[in-house]
């Protein structure tokens, strides 16, 4: 990463979560006491103070003319899947993560954007996401954000994302913010075994997805919401373990009251 690049970090980046390549990242896994000491303690989400998304506001952006062409079907099923798992049970066990009087409730899928004109190059670093974005807002291609805004951009297939790593050698996708007020995810196309899982290509965006909707939520600032300061975030914790919620593959999430993923 270029100085260029650490100038336009949010104060946040140092905590910037991504959900890690399944093969590297032990679910949920806890090492083993060494003989003679006392296991690790069980890892509990400590609120920081900050923001909560309260009813989130998806704004689905595909950038590259694939999205609407071949992937044009995968783009329309990706949005069916924001439209049902936003009021779904999913966002419901998330209200153990009230901060009152900040209350996380339903949300809803407000715009979906295809940007034809393709990505730089074959890499997008998290600097050339984020001004992407913010051109496109100030265009007036993207909606303008609320205090609930959300912007999930879905990159083509062959384009690296590079933030703090590679993706689909150090993450499958990652979520962060511009100042506190403007929040985003980015989801690389799931290119590599470890980010597809052994799942349909459907299951394992929506498996991301719901990874990075769920942190996006309780951490929109990474690291000013819920966290655990040694393993993260309420997906760090879950990665690899997936349900079905309706018709669809989700990761499972940590839940502080059950000492599990649920």
């Amino acid at each position: 990463m270029d100085a260029a690049e650490l100038d336009t970090l949010s104060p946040s980046a140092g905590f910037i979560d991504a959900m890690r390549v399944v093969p590297i990242h032990a679910p949920g896994a806890q090492a083993p006491a060494e003989k003679g000491l006392p296991a690790a303690p069980a890892p509990r989400l400590v609120y920081a103070g900050g923001p909560l998304l309260t009813a989130a506001n998806v704004i689905t952006v595909f950038w590259g003319a694939q999205w609407q062409q071949a992937l044009a079907p995968l783009a329309g099923q990706l949005n069916q899947f924001f439209d049902f798992i936003l009021t779904s049970a999913l966002v419901d066990q998330l209200a153990e993560y009230n901060a009152p009087p900040l209350v996380i409730g339903h949300g809803h899928r407000s715009a979906t954007v295809t940007i034809t004109t393709p990505p730089p190059g074959h890499t997008v670093t998290d600097t050339r996401a984020r001004r992407f974005l913010q051109q496109e807002i100030k265009s007036g291609t993207l909606p303008q954000p609320d205090a609930n805004t959300l912007y999930f951009l879905y990159l083509p297939p062959g384009v690296v994302s590079v933030m703090q790593g590679r993706s689909c050698q150090s993450f499958c996708g990652y979520h962060n913010d511009i100042g506190g007020t403007l929040f985003y995810a980015v989801m690389p196309y799931p290119g590599c075994t470890g980010c597809r899982m052994s799942l349909s290509l459907l299951d394992s965006l929506t498996t991301v997805s719901s990874h990075e909707l769920c942190e996006s939520i309780t951490d929109p600032v990474p690291g000013k919401g819920w966290y655990d300061q040694s393993q993260g975030e309420i997906g760090d914790l879950c990665v690899g373990q997936t349900k079905k919620v309706g018709a669809y593959t989700v990761q499972q999430e940590w839940s502080n009251k059950a000492s599990s993923c649920a």
